[in-house]
Order: structure tokens, then sequence, then C-alpha cells
């Protein structure tokens, strides 16, 4: 049977762990080929040989994804390993825990840097490319976290908010070039996020992020990339400009408290 994404190309930041690794093993099984960019060398051929072991195609490269010429190098690597792209998925992002009035302006320009200014190099290098063949899908990992605030985050709300809007302008200027870019919005997922954020109560950590969640837990990276990879196929073609929220239903909540005599 025919993959959702049969004799495409796509790229895949961060795709070392997390999110990005889940999408990148499920876009090779959809049929795609996949460049594999992360920050970590190692574990971008971890997955790539992942990939490669289990029948599909896939080149790794070590990027700071908020490197410009890294950028430009990975979409290069792309064309020449696989002769075009289709689906670029923009997945870099981090976050430093602070209270505004605390926060460095250096941890304050590394998360835009990573989270945000990644995203529009992804986007800057590979729509040029896309408007030439007149085809082709961004997906960019925004957050419920751009949608709302948290505690000791702005710099993080800050930037997501940033990556849902910069999507929304990227999909009205090409639109008309038969390119669609959309953004997802995981709630709290499982990933090693949660150990950093968590540091020395990461067990802890999960169990307080998994009960904020109407559905009782955290979601699995695995769950964000069959999302993405909707985002990417042809089922989704008539969807540009969207953020769609994979949250577990925690932003269905108006946090009121349950009404005395509802079960």
């Amino acid at each position: 049977m025919a993959g959702k994404l049969d004799g495409k190309v796509a790229i895949v930041t961060a795709g070392g762990a997390g999110i990005g690794a889940a999408t990148a093993r499920r876009f090779a099984a959809e049929g795609a080929a996949v460049v594999v960019a992360d920050l970590s060398g190692t574990r971008a051929e971890q997955v790539r040989g992942e990939i490669a072991a289990a029948g599909g195609r896939a080149a790794a490269i070590k990027i700071d994804a908020s490197d410009p010429a890294a950028i430009e190098a990975t979409v290069r690597m792309a064309i020449d390993s696989f002769g075009r792209l289709d689906v670029m998925f923009n997945n870099a992002g981090m976050a430093e825990v602070s209270l505004i009035h605390e926060t460095s302006l250096e941890s304050w320009s590394r998360v835009i840097a990573v989270t945000l200014t990644s995203t529009f190099l992804g986007l800057k290098y590979a729509i040029p490319i896309m408007r030439a063949q007149k085809s082709g899908v961004v997906i960019n990992t925004a957050s419920i976290s751009g949608t709302r605030g948290d505690y000791g985050m702005g710099s993080y709300n800050a930037a997501k908010a940033g990556v849902i809007n910069l999507t929304r302008t990227a999909a009205l200027e090409n639109a008309r070039f038969g390119i669609r870019v959309n953004c997802v919005c995981p709630g709290g997922i499982n990933t090693r996020v949660a150990q950093v954020l968590g540091k020395d109560r990461a067990d802890e950590f999960r169990r307080t992020m998994g009960a904020a969640h109407p559905i009782g837990r955290m979601g699995e990276p695995e769950e964000i990339a069959a999302t993405v990879t909707f985002l990417a196929s042809d089922e989704s073609s008539f969807i540009t400009g969207a953020s769609i929220v994979a949250d577990g239903g925690i932003t269905a909540w108006t946090g009121m408290p349950r009404m005395p005599g509802a079960k």
C-alpha cells in the first residue's frame, strides 16, 4: 500500500530526539526521503541509521538551527541528495525558566533564536525552492504556550506566539504558489524536555503535567508525529495558516473548578 508521503522529500530540524525523531521515522515509514538535522550529530546519525535499517531513505546533518548558513546547507543537502524539497518541518526550540524581570538578555536572545529565528530561517530557505516547484508544505512546531501564558516561561511564550503568527503570514504570502504553511501546538509531551524542565524532580514534573491534561496523561512524541504527518500529506490539502492543537484537552478548560453536582 502506498504511503501518505510516497516520493516526497522532507527536512526535520531537531530530528534527533523527541517529536523530531518520531516524525522523521514516521515520514520515512510513509515513503518520504528524510534529512535528519540536529544539534547532536550523533543523534541525527542514529535516527538516520534506524530509518535506513527499516528500508527507508535518509541523510543526517549536524546543525545549529538558529544559524542561517546551517539551514541553507540543510536545504542544499536535501536537493543534492534527493533532488527536491517537499516538506519542511521546523521543529527546533528550547525553553529556559525565569521570571521576566530576572531573565537576562542573553537567555532571552537564546530562546528567541533557537525557537523563533530558526523557524524564520527554515521558511526563508525552503520557500524559494518550493515556489520554483509550485508546491510544498511547511509545518512549524508551535505550542499551546504560544496561545496562553506560563508562569516563569516568558521568553518561550513569546517565541511560540511568534511562531504561530509567522505561520499565518507565511501561509498568506505563499498560498498562490501551491505552498501550505501550518503549525502544530502540542500540550505537554513526554520527551527529554520534561527532564530538563523538571531537573531533579522530573518524575514529579511528569506526573503533575499529566494530571493537568483532561485526558489524564502527557502526550507521546509519536502522537504529535501523526498530526505532523497529516499536515504534510495531501489529506490536509485545504488546510493552510492553521494552528492545530494536540494537547489532550488542556486548552479546552476555562480553569473554573468542577461545578457542584457534576460527576
